[in-house]
């Protein structure tokens, strides 16, 4: 139901953007990794402004952005600073969400590096340098199970 822009403190609208959007959206995506995709698909790839027509017009389109860039760069931390494992158990849930071949997204994600253009701008350098080696760490382990199946994370128990 559409209600008109809050009133009172950006600091106030903000967050109360961020709620709406968590309460609304982001709480029923149960992976995180999954939750940082969708933030990242609401960016403009060009210009790295945030859109999402609903929020905007509960709130305004620039409460509505800065509450995504928010969101977007707290999930980045929470998975930037993930152990290994977890993203190996994020990373296949998340390959086994979508729709078409699973090996042939793993090959993408290997290839093409996807996962790059899913962190938020303005992140911390030394961040995504975890991200991005974590994630290619868990891309290899999937492919790696991939060509000689095993239950998933019994590669990185402690022997």
């Amino acid at each position: 139901m559409w209600s008109p822009p809050q009133s009172g403190s950006n600091a106030d609208s903000i967050s109360s953007a961020r709620r709406d959007i968590h309460d609304r959206t982001l709480s029923k995506i149960s992976v995180p990794l999954e939750r940082l995709v969708y933030l990242a698909s609401l960016r403009d790839y060009s210009t790295g402004r945030y859109y999402h027509d609903g929020l905007a017009m509960r709130f305004s389109e620039k409460i509505a952005a800065e509450a995504l860039k928010q969101e977007h760069m707290d999930v980045f931390f929470e998975l930037a600073h993930s152990p290994l494992q977890g993203l190996v158990v994020q990373l296949n849930r998340y390959l086994d969400s979508l729709q078409g071949d699973r090996l042939e997204s793993l090959q993408t994600w290997e290839n093409l590096e996807p996962y790059r253009v899913i962190v938020p701008l303005g992140a911390d350098r030394l961040a995504i340098s975890l991200f991005v080696s974590n994630i290619r760490f868990a891309v290899a382990i999937l492919a790696a199970q991939q060509a000689h199946p095993e239950p998933i994370g019994s590669a990185l128990q402690p022997q």
